[in-house]
């Protein structure tokens, strides 16, 4: 199995890559990782990660300016439907639109808008940064052998409002309801970091590569 992550210049591209080995390594599957920005080498993997690190514009345009990339990601998943793992902004970009910075043009696969955390409580602060519990709304593969409420890890100010709530499948709680993951058919997304998120991270990754979407 040949797995990509997606080089765009932003993302924890090795922290990823070394919890997939340890993700593969936990569940004895013998995978090919490879970090890379070609889109030949999307088109032919069997699932990818889109991770993102920094604003959303930024990240949207990172993907937009290397030749045939965004294209390519988009054939993976609408033509192709193969599986893909967004992480945080990764995630962001499944929207139609962001609105840090300016109003960028997402992918458009998932319905909604991302926009910034509002917030009354002023013990609570942006950004979210740290564990914090996942409440799972929705049962499905991904989150298989995770206790609800598990911890996992965040950095984020933004977060993504869908349009349909039959996309969401987990939330945390950040004063509000917070949507912190999506699932649409093939597409699969995570506002938390699974890669520094330990043992419960591993096994989503893990969950992530048995996943036939």
């Amino acid at each position: 199995m040949y797995v990509s992550i997606v080089d765009y210049g932003t993302g924890n591209l090795n922290s990823v890559s070394k919890a997939l080995e340890a993700a593969a390594t936990k569940i004895n599957k013998k995978i090919n990782i490879r970090i890379s920005s070609k889109p030949k080498d999307i088109l032919d993997s069997d699932k990818i990660i889109l991770p993102g690190q920094g604003s959303y514009r930024q990240c949207a345009l990172g993907v937009k300016n290397i030749s045939g990339l965004w294209d390519s990601i988009n054939e993976f998943v609408l033509i192709k439907k193969k599986p893909i793992l967004g992480i945080c902004v990764g995630m962001q970009l499944f929207s139609d639109q962001g609105f840090e910075e300016e109003v960028t043009e997402g992918f458009g696969w998932i319905k909604g808008s991302v926009k910034k955390i509002k917030l009354n409580n002023k013990d609570l602060k942006l950004p979210h940064m740290g564990w914090n519990e996942v409440n799972i709304v929705k049962k499905n593969d991904l989150f298989l052998d995770i206790k609800n409420l598990s911890h996992f890890y965040f950095v984020h100010s933004y977060a993504f409002e869908p349009e349909n709530i039959n996309d969401v499948i987990c939330t945390t709680d950040y004063e509000k309801p917070v949507v912190v993951g999506l699932l649409k058919g093939n597409i699969f997304g995570t506002q938390f970091h699974p890669e520094k998120s330990q043992e419960n991270g591993i096994k989503l990754l893990s969950n992530f590569l048995n996943w036939n979407s």
